[in-house]
């Protein structure tokens, strides 16, 4: 419990759920499974690292510690499994990529029927299954599954199998942004721990030397997200696209020409992660230009969203919204 109490000071947040671990930990009352649940760039990925550290550290002298901190952060120790980023064809199959973060074997994905999503398939975790049967080096073995959301049901099937007969000193640490969707019988083999968005003065350590509109931007679109900050601060090019897409995003609630409207809106055509990005600046942008709440434009703006998770044709959803907004 000293060594991950003592780690608080590097993880932003979340002390009480450090702490819970902690405490699991200290009363060798580690569970065989855990699910770090909440919205994405929280620090649900970094904690269980850091927990996996923890339990592979437990007992350890210093100097051992410190060889073993070097293992995982090469994804080198041989009791620390991870699933994060998987080989996709087309679109990630750089093996010495996929090693950074991952260190499942994925060849099965590229062989027969090349994997194409990065949905975690039964092969995947017979993977694992496989790295488990081998002989442990310590008291304790961790398999870290990122956004568990994406298993198969078979997939999950046979994780369920292995949380029946976990092998003796294992800890599955799975993340999800989306806990409902994850099967009742998963959930109930699990100890579920919840994160919530940070506040303002808990991001405070990640914007020092930024100007005051620069944190207030920041903080914006973070929404209480410690990873969006240090993305976006650790990439230039990618905080001034971040800019530019809010700034497209208050072009559009200026704009009085619906013809100017519907050429701002077209990054909605496609179903696309900047998509997702540019509706999110729409409500960012409408918060911050209207000071009283428009029940009328916010109503179709969150009906636009609804509707475009179906299948209607996006063209015609930013025709409609923009023409809903000329005749408030």
């Amino acid at each position: 419990m000293r060594l991950f109490m003592s780690a608080h000071d590097a993880i932003l947040g979340h002390r009480s759920q450090m702490t819970a671990l902690g405490k699991d930990l200290a009363r060798n009352n580690v569970s065989n499974a855990y699910i770090f649940s909440g919205a994405q760039h929280l620090g649900k990925f970094s904690i269980a690292k850091r927990f996996g550290r923890e339990l592979l550290c437990d007992g350890l002298s210093p100097e051992e510690s410190a060889a073993v901190d070097e293992q995982i952060r090469r994804l080198l120790h041989p009791d620390f499994l991870v699933i994060d980023q998987l080989w996709i064809e087309d679109v990630c199959e750089d093996f010495a990529v996929l090693g950074k973060s991952s260190n499942i074997p994925q060849q099965h994905r590229a062989k027969n029927s090349p994997a194409k999503t990065d949905t975690i398939s039964i092969d995947d975790i017979r993977a694992v299954q496989e790295r488990l049967h081998e002989v442990g080096a310590g008291r304790y073995r961790c398999c870290i599954i990122r956004s568990v959301e994406r298993m198969q049901t078979a997939a999950v099937s046979a994780l369920l199998k292995i949380l029946e007969e976990p092998p003796e000193g294992v800890t599955f640490l799975l993340t999800t942004q989306s806990l409902p969707s994850l099967l009742p019988t998963l959930v109930s083999r699990a100890r579920v721990l919840h994160f919530t968005r940070l506040t303002d003065a808990e991001l405070d350590p990640l914007l020092a030397g930024a100007s005051d509109e620069e944190r207030q931007f920041l903080l914006r679109v973070a929404q209480g997200a410690p990873g969006v900050v240090k993305r976006l601060r650790e990439n230039p090019d990618l905080f001034r696209a971040e800019r530019q897409v809010y700034s497209s995003a208050l072009a559009f609630w200026h704009s009085r020409s619906n013809v100017e409207r519907l050429q701002l809106l077209s990054p909605l055509h496609e179903r696309s992660a900047e998509a997702e990005k540019f509706l999110l600046h729409l409500y960012l942008a409408f918060r911050e230009e209207h000071d009283e709440l428009d029940a009328s434009s916010v109503g179709h703006l969150t009906e636009l969203s609804r509707n475009l998770e179906t299948n209607v044709n996006r063209q015609l959803l930013t025709q409609k919204f923009v023409l809903e907004l000329a005749h408030r």
